[in-house]
């Protein structure tokens, strides 16, 4: 469903509840004509339905609520007294916006003629100008007068079942019921000029308004409706749907867990299946109970323009708002929990983020500052982004006015990398403002909004690049209460990995763990798919003294198990003793003594009554002090200025420089007397081909350093198929950082120099390097 067809269901359901209570309390009203409390809920549901009928573009119904709004205008400023007529031409009013309900639900628009508004209009009107009962005219509702000798009644245009159809006499009011002309059999006098009827009995009771229809038992059953399927429920009845489903959900856990193939080998087979039986109907009812509560981000989004161009107007900003991913759909408790971060967030990016109109001009930027609002669904989570192309955050400014208010030293500063300095603004008490303001200046934001964000089990990361702008990334899980898990053991423990988190599963061993396991930096790293990702021990994590992959306790020899795991843009792989298998898992608070403890996120329930710990995978990265080594994207760049995951080398006597790391394929070392020549270039036969050698430090003009003893360190790079392989003295780290090149230093093979690691590094230009060898396809090996 589209968002406007979205908006005319819910628009329809709410009219139709309306409608029902307004019946309610128009006869109430008849009973206590002087109640200003009905008479003003009575016309709040009018102008309600009127509104949103202007909104929609729906124009007959809007000129009839907006008539029946000015009769109820009058009343409750008791300029007119509630007479019966005046509750009649009411109670006519309802039923004719029932019926435009019913017209706009089957075609999309009110414009149905069957319907008459007009006439409604004129009664509402002649009754507002201090006219007496209302003049006979033709049910705007009914179907058109039939002659007396018509076997069948022609179909209404709004029905209302009852169990037996009244007469023709029946069918309309009294004040408004034709009388049929005399006309050939089975003709139909034309319903736009009935003949006026001789007036009832006064003691005869009014007739309903709408016209019933006969009831057919073989029929086929009427499709359901809109209003007919949906249904409000109170939010704290599907709380205590999701507590008991998550108790039956741990009850089946221990139930499959015991009915296992030894249980069918004794010959229960019945309560195998009956086993299995619960097992499939538990999922079901845990994912529908689950579905009931997801509701749109757009929700929360509805209320953004309105306090963006409030906001903009205080602070003196043009702000040109996109949104997108309103039907993202989340747990409507983290919802709710989102609401205010959110709020914060976007007031933080136009107060802090986003320049005046004439700045951003004399930057040669737009006058009007972009914000741009994004949710999407990734690994199983909720990615909210928040996106600005204001002034960014310097890490410099960030730093100083950490020192200054105390947040860090600066012994502390200057260990750091730019990402955690940029992390700094998360600190509580944390401001770079200059004077406090309504809007900001307080330092209680930033780290409430972190707070509260982890509270929900979510994260939340910031990226930003001075001049260019800021994105803050929260990412949260799409319910809290019921989730998929991996289990796995270490030491006789079972531990719980949120499947949100898990990318894969890598088992090393023999040939495989040797090739692909290296140390780069005194750590341990993967080699997977020309990925390097860092390795962390989870005995270590946990602090036992057991064989972590980086201890000398454990063989070189033994295999290895590594779950691929990643929280934000950080990926590593989690060494692990064993793997048992994936569940549905209750999330349990922990206690007070675990919750400061980074590596755990709750617990929960196993099958056979155990609790197990649930680790938190960006509470291990940030413990292990982790970085990505992929290269994330900001908003957009500024100069030279860049977020980069680099491989910083050693060549020529202690010379630095730095290799992109998405570049590199493989590390490889080889003994010297692999070393081979064909023609000028140096080749070493490698995985049933050959590959060319570049020295690097000949390549960007810089004198080698002293020749090896024994071997060669090599960067493998790969391109289309053909290898060659970068000699250097060795490796020294993998970083990410944001880079700002200069020219200073550029020279052929050279793009310039920038500090990296507080450190002048030569940033290599790969393709010029590497070019000349690749173009002698000939020595070049395939893969």
């Amino acid at each position: 469903m589209d968002d406007d067809a979205e908006i005319v269901a819910e628009f329809l359901v709410e009219s139709h509840e309306n409608l029902d209570q307004l019946d309610r309390d128009l006869v109430a009203l008849e009973q206590e004509p002087g109640s200003r409390e009905l008479l003003s809920s009575i016309f709040r549901t009018i102008h309600t339905i009127k509104g949103t009928s202007g909104f929609l573009a729906l124009g007959r119904l809007e000129a009839l609520t907006h008539a029946g709004e000015n009769l109820l205008s009058r009343l409750r400023d008791r300029k007119m007294d509630l007479t019966t007529e005046v509750t009649e031409v009411l109670l006519r009013t309802v039923d004719t916006v029932r019926a435009l309900l019913e017209v706009i639900e089957r075609s999309g628009t009110d414009q149905d003629p069957t319907v008459d508004v007009q006439v409604v209009v004129a009664e509402l009107e002649r009754v507002l100008a201090g006219g007496s009962a209302p003049a006979p005219t033709p049910d705007p509702v009914a179907a058109p007068a039939q002659a007396p000798v018509a076997p069948e009644p022609v179909a209404p245009s709004y029905v209302d079942p009852a169990p037996a159809a009244p007469t023709a006499a029946q069918q309309l009011p009294a004040a408004a019921a034709p009388a049929s002309s005399p006309a050939p059999p089975a003709a139909v006098a034309p319903a736009a000029a009935p003949a006026p009827a001789p007036a009832p009995a006064p003691v005869a009771p009014p007739a309903p308004a709408v016209v019933a229809e006969p009831l057919d038992p073989d029929a086929d059953p009427a499709p359901r409706g809109v209003v007919d399927s949906s249904v409000r429920v109170d939010i704290e009845l599907l709380d205590g749907l999701v507590q008991l489903v998550g108790e039956l959900v741990l009850t089946r856990n221990q139930i499959m867990q015991r009915t296992d193939a030894t249980t069918a080998a004794a010959g229960d087979a019945e309560l195998v299946r009956a086993a299995q039986r619960l097992d499939l109907v538990a999922s079901e009812l845990q994912e529908s109970v689950m579905r009931t509560r997801m509701q749109p981000i757009g929700q929360v989004w509805s209320k953004m323009p309105r306090i963006v161009r409030d906001l903009a107007h205080l602070l003196g900003r043009e702000v040109a708002l996109e949104m997108e991913g309103h039907d993202t759909e989340l747990d409507r408790s983290l919802l709710e929990a989102l609401r205010g971060p959110l709020t914060h967030l976007v007031r933080n990016a136009l107060d802090h983020g986003l320049e005046p109109p004439e700045q951003r001009v004399a930057l040669g930027k737009p006058a009007a500052g972009r914000l741009h609002l994004r949710a999407f669904h990734e690994s199983g989570q909720v990615v909210v982004e928040i996106s600005d192309d204001g002034r960014g955050i310097d890490p410099a400014v960030i730093g100083a006015a950490a020192v200054s208010r105390g947040v860090v030293t600066r012994e502390q500063l200057a260990r750091m990398e730019p990402r955690d300095v940029l992390h700094l603004i998360f600190r509580p008490g944390f401001s770079t403002a200059e004077q406090v303001t309504n809007v900001s200046g307080r330092g209680v934001g930033m780290d409430v909004v972190r707070t509260s964000i982890e509270r929900i089990g979510g994260s939340v990361d910031m990226l930003s690049v001075v001049g260019s702008g800021t994105t803050c990334r929260v990412r949260i899980p799409l319910t809290l209460a019921i989730i998929p898990a991996l289990v796995i053991g270490e030491a006789d423990e079972r531990y719980a990995i949120p499947q949100a988190n898990l990318v894969e599963l890598v088992r090393l061993e023999g040939q495989d763990l040797r090739d692909n396991v290296e140390v780069l930096a005194g750590a341990p790293v993967l080699r997977l798919r020309g990925r390097l990702l860092p390795l962390v021990s989870l005995s270590e994590t946990l602090g036992r003294d057991g064989a972590g992959v980086g201890s000398g306790v454990r063989s070189a020899t033994d295999p290895l198990t590594v779950v691929v795991v990643q929280s934000d843009d950080v990926r590593f792989g989690l060494c692990v003793q064993d793997v048992h298998d994936t569940q549905e898992i209750v999330v349990k608070p922990i206690g007070r003594q675990l919750k400061q403890l980074a590596m755990y996120a709750g617990a929960t329930i196993m099958g056979d009554g155990r609790v197990a710990l649930i680790l938190d995978v960006g509470g291990i990265a940030r413990e292990r002090a982790l970085t990505s080594v992929e290269t994330v994207e900001p908003v957009a760049r500024v100069d030279e200025a860049d977020s980069r995951a680099l491989l910083v080398l050693e060549i020529s006597h202690g010379r630095r420089a730095a290799l992109p790391l998405t570049a590199v394929s493989r590390l490889e070392e080889f003994d010297l007397d692999r070393v081979e020549r064909s023609g000028a270039v140096e080749v070493v036969q490698y995985r049933d081909g050959i590959l060319p050698l570049v020295r690097l430090a000949a390549a960007i003009g810089l004198p080698e350093s002293p020749p090896p003893e024994e071997q060669l360190s090599v960067v493998v790079h790969e391109e289309e198929g053909r290898r060659v392989g970068i000699v250097i003295d060795r490796v020294l780290d993998v970083v990410e950082e944001h880079v700002v090149l200069t020219e200073v230093g550029r020279r052929p093979g050279v793009l310039g120099s920038a500090v990296v690691q507080d450190r002048v590094t030569d940033l290599v230009d790969l393709d010029a390097v590497v070019r000349p060898v690749l173009g002698s396809r000939e020595l070049v090996g395939a893969r």
